[in-house]
């Protein structure tokens, strides 16, 4: 596609452009994000802005962090991800790698999570560059957040080293342009149980693995319901409380042989105040009681390992912080809300960096067939950004 109607002074036309360019790449998650990546470089190249590229360490994905403005600590960046989720197995009624518009709406695998908000900051990147910013504008495209939030991370930690320091994050997750300020932790885990094979005709010769895989699930629910006592009093959050699930078990062999081995999948989601290991410290602390009631004879006893994927940490409210003020005076809203959804923001949090998300779409619209974002979510998009280079200039 031309960069020519990129260059329009309309930026909503030029928003529609570019997400019909990044729609066009599909880069789910366990796919390359690189032609995409590649693309936007020479994008940014074709306006003279500068630029890093940030690889994985496998080199099959990049983060890219691009500056407009001085390259001096202390500005703003816009926080996106490139990668989606699977279409297979949904049901299109067009192609979902190719923008389609209908009516006041555009449809395309991403278009809400999250590519429309990449396009936006993009597409606005002719106007930031016109603008006398003080204060830089930095765009963060980054890889990986449907599969754990891991993509920011690197380039996070080259802030204040050989990248520019923020003072401020807005990640653009889809918020319906209102100001999150909060959002719960996520930590994913399998869970493998050992057992030890024996007919079931004498089941004390062996150790079923799903039995005691049973007994470890009937334990984390256990503890999900203690949680549901200790909850949020402030009724942001649905649920009010952290929760549990157990989303896939799979084991055995055959209904007559002890399961040699059994997996089982499971979340804990957790409150920002809630440490994020909560959950499986409890398990862990359970599991050597429960292996030796299962097999008396210490020979026969199960084993258990868990693994954990990166946690992607909560996003703890800040009343009255950099952030917050500053999405609040562009977005033109009185009230902070909370998502359900886990986003990086928290990992710029932590990171020091105040943070709150904002972005155009619903998440409702978010991982469906037919995905959709509506063009007005995109306007309203631009007319933010327009306030943001106001107020950094």
């Amino acid at each position: 596609m031309s960069d020519r109607r990129i260059d329009s002074t309309d930026r909503l036309a030029a928003t529609l452009d570019m997400l019909a360019r990044l729609a066009a790449f599909d880069t789910e998650s366990v796919k390359s994000n690189l032609p995409l990546i590649a693309d936007v470089e020479h994008y940014l190249q074709a306006h003279g802005v500068d630029y890093v590229k940030v690889p994985n360490a496998a080199g099959d994905k990049a983060a890219l962090f691009a500056t407009i403005g001085p390259s001096i600590d202390g500005g703003v960046i816009l926080s996106g991800h490139t990668d989606c989720v699977p279409v297979a197995g949904q049901t299109w009624t067009s192609d979902p790698f190719t923008l389609r518009r209908d009516g006041s709406r555009v449809y395309a695998r991403g278009a809400c999570d999250m590519k429309g908000f990449d396009a936006l900051c993009l597409a606005m990147v002719p106007e930031f560059q016109r603008a006398d910013l003080k204060r830089p504008i930095h765009i963060l495209l980054s890889y990986d957040e449907e599969i754990g939030c891991r993509g920011p991370l690197d380039t996070i930690a080259r802030f204040g080293v050989d990248l520019p320091r923020p003072g401020i994050a807005i990640v653009g997750e889809p918020s319906l342009m209102e100001v999150a300020d909060a959002h719960k932790s996520i930590t994913t885990y399998r869970t493998i149980v050992h057992g030890h094979e024996a007919h079931s005709s004498k089941a004390y010769l062996g150790t079923s693995a799903i039995e005691v895989a049973c007994a470890l699930i009937n334990e984390l629910y256990s503890l999900a319901d203690e949680l549901k006592t200790d909850g949020d009093p402030s009724g942001r959050f649905d649920p009010p409380f952290s929760s549990i699930h157990v989303g896939i078990i799979h084991g055995g062999t055959a209904r007559n042989i002890l399961a040699k081995e059994c997996t089982f999948d499971w979340e804990f989601r957790g409150l920002p105040n809630v440490a994020y290991d909560t959950a499986v410290d409890h398990m862990n602390a359970q599991i050597e009681r429960i292996v030796a009631a299962k097999a008396p004879d210490p020979t026969k006893r199960a084993s258990v390992e868990t693994h954990a994927h990166h946690p992607v940490p909560g996003l703890n409210p800040a009343p009255g912080s950099a952030a917050e003020s500053l999405a609040l005076k562009l977005s033109r809203r009185n009230a902070t809300i909370t998502v359900s959804y886990a986003s990086e923001a928290g990992q710029f949090q932590q990171a020091g960096i105040p943070t709150v998300i904002c972005g155009p779409g619903s998440i409702d619209q978010a991982h469906q067939p037919d995905e959709y974002i509506e063009i007005a979510q995109l306007a309203a998009g631009v007319e933010f950004m327009r306030r943001l280079v106001t107020e950094l200039s």
